[in-house]
């Protein structure tokens, strides 16, 4: 069954326990500004954002890439998919995505409108799943970004269930962010919001058991909410939320005609989440503290050690592993119990793990959503590919591209046409610095058979394909698949050349080993990210 989401009380920033980890205070720091900044800041401006010494920034960012939680691009720190790790950890762990996007997804089917589900965190909502219509006018939120309660139609259900601390909480953040500057995913507030407003909404939703949003984030958008239950306590899980805009729904209008709909598919969700059986744990992160040693011994002070192992304490969680004693966490990383302990002391000041006393467990929080995955959940399969590319076209000294096929239509190349059978499209592409080079553009479409990525894309393909000036005089190229989750092939990447740079057998000996090393990254960071995202293949 899902964690119990509750809204813990919030702990002064100011209060930082004796026994935290200070390095890994400041590394969420830096992630949580790189996330901000939409997952590409430069170093200087993460210096700025977050107060930190140049040099603390650099050893941070550094350990970081070690991880391969980000890429350093010159200048800039950029989040990579892999960070998704950390958010995917939580989103496990709490199984609602798992037992319930099956059933949002076919309601926003249904409707032709966007569906999403939400959790609460503290005194705002968090969005763990997305079932959005492609439209000019469409919803821009993101898995993970973070939204003031009263902004929004979940955010009066869970507040229907708030302590008095929770709304000291929430006074005291309306009094001192009056225009919900904390709030990067929504508009600046224009107009303050009118006093007893939403006590009231909360009062409401709760004896209504749903509630709408009249334009409450900005003009335009309109959102009906139901609250899904935890059949074991009563309490709400989570919260379905379809949205819309004015111009095909009012307000009134979804409440009259869609929420009958809406309330039919929570109750779908509810005998879901009633007889869902318990997840059996998948395998913990192995080898995470000899990894650790070994890079701290490669890479010495630049690498923060005590960082590395703060993170690797997240990835602990999981499905199964929902709540986890300290000796769990210790035996799942392989670090010492202190060395644990201080990192879970570190992340229940942070608000990103929350004890709980009865059973001396600890548990995520919606707020590990907030560590790169908003702006990495709309990835796209080029740009997971596009880096990597680049550094296999650097390494080797020849044009790389990624292709994926697409029925056949209209093609753009030589031989292409109606009647070739299927094709492949070319989604990204690095080009070689030699002066002859291959240059076919992005968008390009030829005939499958014809090229050595069609030839690895079409049923009963060979791992990898090899066209000895096939398609062109002196042009060479040689291609391997890339698998989704699922192990279903998905796309290709290759090497293209002229004929008279290697031979064949040069081909084979130096370019497809570096050829499928690539593949294996790109596949690592597609799966990272796939695993509770869609992931465009365009």
């Amino acid at each position: 069954m899902p964690a119990e989401t509750t809204t813990p009380p919030q702990v002064p920033e100011s209060a930082v326990p004796a026994e935290a980890v200070a390095p890994l205070i400041r590394g969420v720091s830096v992630l949580r500004e790189l996330t901000d900044a939409g997952g590409t800041l430069s170093l200087s401006g993460l210096e700025r954002a977050t107060g930190l010494a140049r040099s603390t920034v650099d050893r941070i960012t550094a350990t970081l890439a070690r991880m391969g939680y980000v890429r350093l691009d010159g200048r800039d720190a950029v989040a990579t998919p892999r960070l998704m790790e950390l958010g995917n950890a939580y989103l496990a762990a709490l199984r609602l995505p798992a037992l319930l996007s099956g059933r949002a997804d076919a309601l926003a089917d249904e409707l032709d409108e966007s569906v999403s589900l939400a959790v609460a965190d503290r005194d705002g909502i968090r969005f763990i799943h997305q079932a959005t219509r492609r439209r000019a006018m469409s919803l821009s939120f993101r898995i993970g970004d973070l939204l003031p309660a009263e902004r929004t139609a979940p955010g009066p259900l869970f507040a229907s269930e708030w302590t008095d601390q929770d709304w000291r909480t929430w006074r005291e953040r309306r009094a001192t962010d009056p225009e919900d500057r904390g709030f990067p995913a929504v508009p600046l507030r224009q107009l303050p919001l009118p006093h007893g407003v939403f006590e009231e909404a909360a009062a409401q939703a709760g004896r209504n058991g749903w509630a709408l949003d009249d334009q409450l984030i900005e003009p335009g958008l309109v959102a009906v909410s139901v609250p899904v239950r935890d059949p074991r306590t009563g309490r709400i899980a989570c919260v379905a939320n379809v949205v819309s805009h004015t111009s095909r729904h009012t307000a009134t209008d979804l409440r009259d005609t869609l929420l009958p709909r809406l309330r039919a598919t929570v109750a779908g969700m509810e005998r879901e989440l009633a007889t869902a059986p318990e997840p059996d744990p998948g395998p913990p992160p192995s080898g995470s503290a000899a990894w650790i040693g070994a890079s701290k011994n490669e890479l010495g002070r630049e690498f923060i050690e005590s960082l590395a192992r703060g993170l690797t304490v997240l990835t602990a969680f999981g499905e199964g592993r929902a709540a986890l004693t300290l000796t769990d966490v210790a035996r799942a990383t392989g670090l010492a119990r202190a060395t644990a302990r201080r990192a879970l002391i570190t992340y229940e000041h942070l608000g990103l793990v929350r004890q709980q006393p009865e059973s001396r467990t600890f548990a995520l929080t919606p707020r590990v959503l907030s560590l790169g995955f908003p702006p990495l959940s709309r990835t796209t399969l080029p740009r997971i590919a596009a880096p990597h590319l680049a550094d296999l076209s650097a390494r080797v000294g020849e044009s790389t591209a990624l292709a994926i096929l697409v029925p056949s239509g209209s093609g753009s190349g030589p031989g292409s046409g109606s009647d070739s059978g299927p094709e492949i499209q070319y989604t990204a592409r690095a080009v070689s610095p030699r002066i002859m080079g291959v240059d076919i553009r992005v968008g390009t479409r030829l005939p499958a058979a014809a090229t050595s990525l069609g030839r690895v894309l079409l049923p009963d393909a060979p791992d990898h394909a090899l066209l000895d000036e096939d398609w062109e005089d002196g042009l060479r190229t040689i291609a391997v698949p890339l698998h989704d989750r699922t192990g279903r092939v998905v796309a290709a990447v290759n090497v293209a050349l002229h004929a008279a740079g290697r031979t064949a057998a040069e081909c084979v000996e130096e370019l497809l080993p570096e050829l499928r090393r690539t593949a294996t990254r790109i596949e690592e960071e597609l799966h990272a990210a796939a695993h509770f995202t869609r992931i465009p293949l365009l």
